[in-house]
């Protein structure tokens, strides 16, 4: 039996403080009366200091006969470089449902990357009076994940680059010999890893002197063709000078290769573990990477290499989701951070499994999706939907003045830089211009059979007239309703509106489909996509993407799923096309294979996997005060 949920009350201060201000003022509960107010024992948790813990996949098992409840998906419009306040939204419905509606509720969140909390966007904890708690330590380490995953990725990195470089050095009865060497009985045998290996081979022998030369060859000559490589080292910092990088320059190594960093949220390491179900399919994705080919075109993986159990080794606790609250005491999850232009943009199936799990049916568990509907709610449901069984029951997509005002034609938005008058003084028609792109992404929503409700995040400077005129185009675009929010000033209290509304639509029924099969091609699923979400007239391959195209083919990765890899900043390729753009054709540059994770990535115009700093950096704001020990300047 849960403890009795008792919500914290808010101090709401008028003008609003700083959001790390407010966060640092807060009464917060020891996580263990959040574990316990959800549902969850003490056995349960491993603590990371009073105000954090992780919990241990077991529960699983302990509430597999309970039913789910209610799944909401909180995604946006496209937003402005700012932001639009998604996050702020999904906390707010969320603190109204537990705190005020008295409905049992978790929140499940994405772990932000430090790319963009020391970038131009700052943290990602929601805002104002809707946020999580405690800011500093969600926005940057947290309990280690990000790091656990940039170790498991660059061990990776290190094994291939250290395979190739002894393999030129050895023949392969030294090489055979170097890797299966005898003990000091002169007994040999094969690591688990390589029992994998050996099984993939079809060699089914135990006792590594019982190989003859031909099957010591095939088993310790991976023979990869450094041209083929795919796999990048991770750092999770913008740093835009290690995008391209020549390696193996060393007067040992004289192998000199070119190849680049991403930001780690981009990792498939990362996408792997915001899509695994437990332990034992870690372990299995893990092995199933793709880093690149041998020179007889056959795929070699993490397995191959012998990496994959000790990758797993440093994501066994990182698999295990965070527990953490809402100003207002309710629980929340935060697990995994992959970005939602450059991968797919979800927290963990299994944060929302064990949430679904712990709030019952009568319950919600409300989640977001990264960026606008096009990259984060498409995946959720193309991807992440796919693997995790989970249907949505509601999507909440959120919108904003300013953006509309933005997708109408207003000025540029520049992250840094006030605003201009046409966003901050009421302008009716800049406004109805830009509404189209808070219709296309809500029949965008209902094209996968679920109900919409739009959150209208309103802000000090817009009018009566510019919210009602978003409400009543929401409405007559399909969604259930839509509601002004003002949990950035006032909490849950702020979006209750929001809160009943979601109930209302998450008892209406649904009918949930993908938007493609997967027995369709690799270009037809490109095709729909562009077309049905996009609107792009057509599609263009660059020759690398029908290199690529024609070789995942031929391995058999074209019946995976797409994570399209575009900019958030328009429903198109091109960030500069604003509102619904027409008449265009999307290039396909190069694609990917993210055969552990389980999917394609088609690289869109010139989509980067690695951000850059802005000439201003939200890091010039962020200091440690000596006297009292606390941060300052986080968003």
């Amino acid at each position: 039996m849960a403890r009795k949920f008792t919500p914290t009350p808010l101090k709401l201060r008028n003008p609003v403080p700083s959001d790390i201000e407010i966060a640092q003022e807060a009464k917060l509960k020891p996580i263990l009366q959040v574990a316990e107010e959800a549902g969850l024992k003490e056995g349960e948790l491993e603590y990371h200091g009073p105000l954090i813990a992780k919990v241990k996949l077991e529960v699983l098992e302990r509430l597999k006969d309970v039913p789910n409840g209610k799944y909401i998906d909180v995604t946006a419009i496209t937003p402005t470089p700012l932001g639009e306040g998604k996050s702020t939204t999904m906390v707010g419905l969320s603190q109204a449902l537990g705190a005020h509606l008295g409905k049992r509720v978790f929140t499940c969140i994405r772990q932000p990357s430090q790319g963009p909390t020391f970038g131009i966007k700052g943290g990602a904890a929601g805002g104002g009076y809707s946020q999580v708690v405690p800011m500093e330590d969600f926005n940057l380490h947290l309990t280690g994940d990000i790091h656990a995953v940039t170790a498991a990725n660059n061990l990776l990195a290190a094994a291939i680059d250290a395979r190739i470089f002894h393999e030129a050095r050895q023949d392969d009865e030294k090489l055979f010999n170097a890797l299966c060497p005898p003990d000091k009985q002169g007994q040999r045998s094969f690591s688990p890893n390589m029992q994998r290996r050996l099984k993939k081979l079809g060699i089914n022998k135990s006792d590594p002197n019982d190989l003859t030369p031909a099957e010591r060859s095939r088993f310790a000559r991976l023979d990869i063709d450094p041209a083929s490589i795919t796999w990048r080292r991770v750092v999770d910092t913008n740093d835009r000078f290690i995008r391209e990088i020549e390696i193996g320059l060393g007067p040992e190594e004289k192998m000199p290769r070119r190849t680049g960093y991403d930001i780690s949220v981009a990792s498939e390491v990362m996408a792997i573990l915001a899509l695994t179900t437990d332990l034992a399919d870690l372990r299995e994705r893990l092995g199933r990477i793709v880093i690149g080919m041998n020179k007889k075109g056959e795929a070699v993986t993490a397995e191959d290499l012998g990496a994959a159990g000790a990758m797993t080794v440093l994501m066994k606790d990182a698999i295990k989701p965070n527990l953490m609250q809402t100003l207002e005491g309710t629980p929340v999850f935060v697990h995994a951070g992959p970005f939602a232009n450059i991968a797919h943009g979800n927290s963990s199936i299994i944060a929302d499994k064990i949430a679904l799990k712990l709030v019952g049916p009568d319950g919600y568990v409300v989640t977001e999706s990264g960026f606008g509907a096009d990259c984060g709610m498409e995946k959720l449901m193309d991807i992440k939907c796919r693997y995790s069984g989970l249907v949505p029951h509601v999507v909440v997509i959120v919108a904003t003045v300013r953006a509309l005002k933005m997708h109408g034609g207003g000025p540029k938005v520049v992250a840094g830089k006030p605003l201009a008058l046409e966003y901050t003084d009421e302008n009716l028609d800049l406004l109805r211009k830009g509404l189209a792109n808070m219709e296309v992404h809500i029949k965008n929503a209902l094209k996968f059979g679920v109900n919409v409700v739009v959150a209208v995040n309103s802000f000090a400077t817009d009018t009566p007239a510019e919210l009602e005129l978003i409400r009543k185009t929401a409405i007559e675009a399909g969604a259930v309703d839509a509601c002004v929010c003002t949990h950035w000033a006032e909490g849950g209290k702020g979006a209750l509106q929001l809160a009943e509304a979601v109930v209302k639509a998450a008892e209406m029924p649904t009918n949930f489909r993908f938007l493609y099969p997967l027995e369709m091609s690799i270009k037809e699923k490109i095709e729909t996509l562009c077309r049905e979400i996009y609107g792009a007239d057509g599609v263009d391959y660059l020759p690398e993407a029908e290199k690529k195209i024609e070789l995942y083919t031929k391995l058999g990765f074209d019946k995976l799923p797409l994570n399209m890899a575009k900019t958030h900043l328009s429903l198109s390729h091109d960030p500069s096309l604003k509102g619904v753009p027409k008449g265009y054709r999307i290039p396909i540059r190069d694609i990917r294979a993210s055969v552990g994770a389980g999917f394609l990535y088609p690289l869109l115009g010139e989509m980067r996997t690695m951000p850059g700093l802005p000439t201003r950096p939200v890091f010039y704001d962020v200091d440690l005060d000596l006297e009292t020990g606390r941060v300052v300047g986080l968003f």
